[in-house]
């Protein structure tokens, strides 16, 4: 997911798109609308990577409002002829009337004090100082993971470095941080992000993880300081580079949506030539400072009939609800031959594991294929 914003009395979502095939090349922008989150209209490519700046690929980014129209933020990839890796920040103007106007030169380019890894800018605007703000997702030259920052008066021109975030206790956490991004929810700001090539526990053999933070952000001192542990958005297997939508007007909640895939992955989708997916949009409030997370109300949209399980076969797609208590053991999609994705609940441990080693078709083996998580309470209801 890229430039996930509202405007107009629309949502605006776009997302990675390879016109060659379901694998990791030549990346666009590929546009899609919305008026409620649940029912989209493609509108087609908006970004191409055509220009010296990203001539191999328009890389992830994030969008700002104004008045008439609004701007995309995004990692240009260009690669010389030695192949060397430049990362550009590079800027679109989407107007009103459909029109896309690239800017002909970057924001910048990249910090040398970092490696080639610097890329999916979040730009922000923080009111008490009337200044914005990129946020950047690299690497440093130890192989850390880090995000660093740039500022300026002007969302469009005099962009300057301010510096490195300053996280304590994650000085050595993954060795690249990805799709940065700091929100204000409620009295906290969140600090979003990807951390690369680490282990977590209860992530299996997972390296590649989406998760946060929830602290305190300084923008004088360029430091977030959090108040508890880094957790991860999504307790399955494959999420990532969440973005959460700029501007819905409610600094009590964000709206966010994310990517069903990791890097350096493979799917069986691939055959088909189609690859990833995005997750289902989600509310993000904070209660006792903890992220939680709800699906929207407008899916309920999506709700035609109400079906009695004991009386015929479920359809595809359905929405199941259970109020359960004690042990459980579900299978989905199973066969006479599989058990399928087996969801497993006990009451003793008060632990539940989601396990799909039992599909037709299994992928990803080796990051694993059961996730247990460990609940603060018994399981009583199950959606």
């Amino acid at each position: 997911p890229n430039g996930f914003v509202y405007h107009d009395g629309k949502w605006h979502l776009f997302y990675q798109w390879c016109p060659w095939g379901a694998v990791h090349g030549l990346k666009y922008w590929y546009q899609t609308e919305s008026k409620d989150l649940v029912h989209f209209e493609n509108k087609g490519v908006c970004i191409k990577p055509d220009c010296e700046y990203d001539n191999k690929g328009a890389y992830s980014g994030s969008a700002l409002v104004t008045e008439h129209s609004f701007y995309l933020y995004y990692t240009g990839n260009h690669r010389d002829e030695d192949w060397k890796r430049i990362p550009y920040t590079c800027l679109v103007n989407l107007r009103d009337d459909g029109s896309v106007h690239k800017y002909s030169k970057p924001l910048f380019g990249p910090n040398d004090n970092y490696t080639e890894h610097q890329r999916d800018p979040k730009i922000i605007y923080h009111k008490e100082t009337e200044t914005y703000y990129i946020v950047l997702g690299a690497q440093n030259k130890q192989k850390q993971g880090r995000i660093i920052l740039y500022k300026s008066k002007y969302f469009n021109r005099d962009w300057a470095f301010a510096g490195e975030l300053k996280v304590p206790g994650f000085e050595d956490f993954g060795d690249m941080w990805e799709c940065p991004s700091i929100e204000h929810i409620g009295d906290h700001d969140v600090l979003i992000f990807c951390p690369q090539h680490i282990k977590i526990k209860g992530r299996g053999d997972s390296i590649h993880h989406n998760g946060y933070l929830i602290g305190k952000m300084d923008y004088e001192t360029l430091t977030f300081t959090p108040i508890g542990d880094f957790h991860v958005l999504d307790f399955g297997f494959d999420s990532y580079a969440a973005e959460c939508a700029a501007n819905i007007g409610d600094n009590d909640k964000a709206i966010l949506v994310a990517w069903m895939g990791l890097p350096d992955a493979s799917y069986p989708t691939d055959e088909d030539e189609w690859s990833g997916c995005l997750t289902m949009p989600r509310e993000l409030t904070i209660r006792n400072r903890r992220l939680i997370q709800r699906p929207l109300d407008a899916l309920k949209s999506l709700r035609h009939q109400e079906i009695d399980p004991d009386e015929g076969i479920l359809p595809e797609a359905c929405e199941i609800e259970m109020h359960t208590s004690g042990n459980l053991e579900m299978h989905l999609f199973n066969t006479p031959q599989t058990d399928g994705i087996t969801i497993l609940y006990e009451d003793d441990t008060k632990s539940i594991t989601i396990d799909r080693s039992g599909m037709k078709k299994r992928f990803n083996k080796e990051q694993g294929e059961a996730r247990t998580r460990q609940l603060d309470h018994p399981l009583t209801h199950l959606r």
